[in-house]
């Protein structure tokens, strides 16, 4: 079973503190939504979790594997895969060509052994009539949908998905939904940062506060939204209102 452990997180870019002794773990194939307000800290820590940069001091352990002091690709190949806020299609690729990629960078074998793979993943997002069309032709929503398929050709065990419905269509929408439902339901734990507050208490079912670096809240998303901690510092509401 899945297990990530996030131990004292503390980040320093010079004199500038962004995280500050963050402790969480995630048990399992949990549906958790991580949200704060800009600048408080999401993104340095799922830089820190994928690999990207280091803490200044803490751990991560995935699966009882230290995997702070590793570069993001041996982070993935232990199981932490990700998308980004602005997804990039390998342009003169074709949406086939682009699934393999991942794939075949992690995996020394043809491209043969993971076509059939990325054409059931194709298919489960909707997307096989495009199996040929070039990345450069993709609208922005069609490219998160794409950057989801290039996830699971990893098959990762803790998925971090940065925005996910950020400028897609309400029609892709209802893709992205299902594809985190189904891949959730099959054991993966999922992370979703996102500022679309009615996704966040939609989906998740548990819910991480960043607040200038500290996790203020850690729980049940009905009784974060209602911690005073939470409506001072995120949704801009003081302790008296609501």
């Amino acid at each position: 079973m899945l297990k990530l452990e996030v131990n004292n997180l503390y980040k320093n870019f010079g004199g500038l503190q962004v995280l500050r002794d963050v402790t969480f773990e995630v048990n399992g194939p949990e549906l958790i939504g991580l949200i704060g307000p800009n600048g408080a800290g999401k993104t340095t820590l799922t830089n820190i979790l994928d690999g990207a940069i280091k803490p200044s001091s803490g751990t991560v352990y995935l699966n009882d594997k230290r995997v702070d002091t590793l570069p993001p690709y041996m982070v993935a190949r232990a199981g932490l895969g990700r998308t980004f806020q602005v997804t990039r299609a390998f342009r003169r690729m074709t949406v086939l060509e682009n699934l393999l990629v991942p794939a075949m960078a992690l995996h020394a074998t043809g491209r043969q052994n993971f076509e059939a793979k990325a054409r059931e993943v194709l298919d489960f997002l909707t997307m096989s009539h495009l199996t040929n069309e070039y990345g450069r032709a993709l609208s922005g929503g069609q490219q998160k949908l794409l950057e989801l398929g290039r996830l699971l050709m990893l098959d990762p065990s803790l998925i971090i998905l940065d925005e996910p419905f950020a400028g897609v269509h309400p029609r892709l929408m209802e893709v992205i939904y299902e594809y985190i439902h189904r891949v959730n339901s099959d054991g993966k734990a999922i992370i979703i940062i996102s500022h679309d507050m009615d996704t966040i208490f939609t989906l998740s079912k548990r819910l991480l506060v960043l607040n200038y670096g500290d996790l203020i809240a850690d729980g049940d998303p009905q009784i974060v939204k209602n911690d005073p901690l939470v409506k001072r510092a995120y949704l801009g509401e003081d302790e008296e209102e609501g």
